[in-house]
């Protein structure tokens, strides 16, 4: 997997305080997106260890009071994606404690396929549906087109 941006302090993406990972990789390529450059697998970075060490620690940096991890991209969910995913999402939820995991895809729940659910296991709350321009609303909080539906999966 490679990721476009991460972000260890970031108060748009979410509720509170978190830390936001930006993956590379999309098939969906929304009109009026705003994070095209987002879209190729191979753009951005590698995704390391490391970087899935350092987001580990962030999290559990005290000095900031951080309510959670936020994954967009990108897609997280795009099949390239999923494992990677998945495995940070896991500890995440086994090494973080009480922080929450926010997801953006433009899946619809009901295209997931079985390992694309595996990841939503591990989220709290999963904002689904491609953007769309036609749609969009300045005034929505955490989703850019009307279309696009925030699932509260766990608390």
């Amino acid at each position: 997997m490679n990721y476009h941006n991460y972000y260890p302090v970031d108060v748009v993406n979410g509720p509170g305080t978190r830390c936001t990972l930006f993956v590379s990789g999309c098939v969906h390529q929304c009109r009026g997106c705003y994070n095209q450059s987002t879209w190729r697998l191979d753009a951005g970075h590698a995704y390391t260890r490391e970087l899935e060490d350092l987001i580990i620690a962030d999290l559990n940096d005290s000095r900031i009071k951080r309510r959670g991890l936020s994954l967009s991209g990108g897609d997280p969910l795009h099949p390239a994606n999923v494992a990677a995913v998945l495995a940070l999402v896991k500890r995440v939820q086994a090494e973080c404690t009480g922080k929450d995991i926010w997801l953006w895809t433009g899946y619809r729940l009901a295209e997931l396929g079985e390992q694309q659910r595996a990841v939503l296991e591990y989220v709290n709350v999963v904002v689904d549906g491609k953007f769309e321009k036609e749609l969009h609303d300045p005034e929505l909080v955490w989703r850019g087109s009307s279309n696009q539906v925030i699932h509260h999966l766990k608390d």
